[in-house]
């Protein structure tokens, strides 16, 4: 894999609009804003897409689930791409395209006055700002469909979560399916198959270039919060050491 076809990005989850505009400013590709587990409430997320209005960092919205309205509200807000968790069946991917999308692909409510469309001084059409849509593989039933997943058009990403998969995979012993490493593998060839990347996160900088190497072209590395624990770790263990 060429280095220019890496995209990376990281996990935000403290809602902080300044953390959000120093990762913009360090060079990220693109910054995953946390609705699911993160600190903030949805009422937050606005004061984050305006710390990254104007520059290069694509942000995307981690929804909680595939809500139809919540889809269309971080879109309104600026956020140039959703993530929706545990998508299991072409079904729910069809659903969440169709959301985030206006007539005659989706079912998005329009509103000219929105963030998005410069409050009204500017209209993007989907033709000029689609979405960027990721689906997240994140159990086995997902696993199992996702080459169904992965032909949806409108789909871009197949962004896998590492912990939710493996969980599953360890308390269902009795699926017999394949093991970590062969549904990474079933995810990257689906993504090839039908043209859209892989994604992944992954929690250490040493481990970019395995998943690369695999085929994963979309990596998210570390959260804001697991940075701040480590760095904050370092400080007190290196402190008292050196008492």
């Amino acid at each position: 894999m060429t280095t220019s076809s890496l995209q990376l990005g990281t996990w935000l989850s403290t809602g902080s609009p300044a953390i959000a505009e120093l990762a913009a400013m360090c060079g990220f590709d693109w910054l995953l804003l946390d609705l699911e587990h993160g600190c903030e409430p949805e009422a937050a997320l606005p004061g984050q897409l305006r710390a990254l209005g104007g520059r290069a960092t694509k942000p995307v919205v981690r929804m909680g689930a595939p809500h139809p309205d919540q889809i269309a509200r971080v879109l309104d807000w600026g956020a140039k791409g959703i993530m929706v968790p545990h998508v299991e069946s072409a079904e729910t991917a069809r659903e969440i395209v169709s959301a985030a999308y206006y007539a005659p692909r989706g079912r998005r409510g329009l509103s000219r006055t929105v963030r998005t469309h410069g409050y009204g001084l500017t209209f993007a059409t989907d033709a000029e700002s689609a979405p960027r849509i990721m689906a997240q593989i994140e159990s086995v039933e997902g696993v199992k469909n996702v080459e169904a997943i992965a032909a949806v058009d409108g789909v871009d990403v197949l962004f896998v979560g590492p912990a939710d998969l493996r969980h599953d995979l360890e308390h269902h012993p009795e699926w017999n399916v394949a093991d970590f490493e062969a549904c990474l593998a079933a995810v990257v060839n689906a993504t090839l198959k039908y043209g859209k990347a892989a994604g992944i996160l992954c929690r250490d900088v040493e481990t970019i270039t395995k998943f690369a190497d695999q085929g994963f072209t979309e990596i998210a590395v570390e959260s804001d919060l697991s940075i701040l624990r480590q760095a904050y770790q370092k400080i007190l263990t290196d402190g008292r050491r050196s008492q």
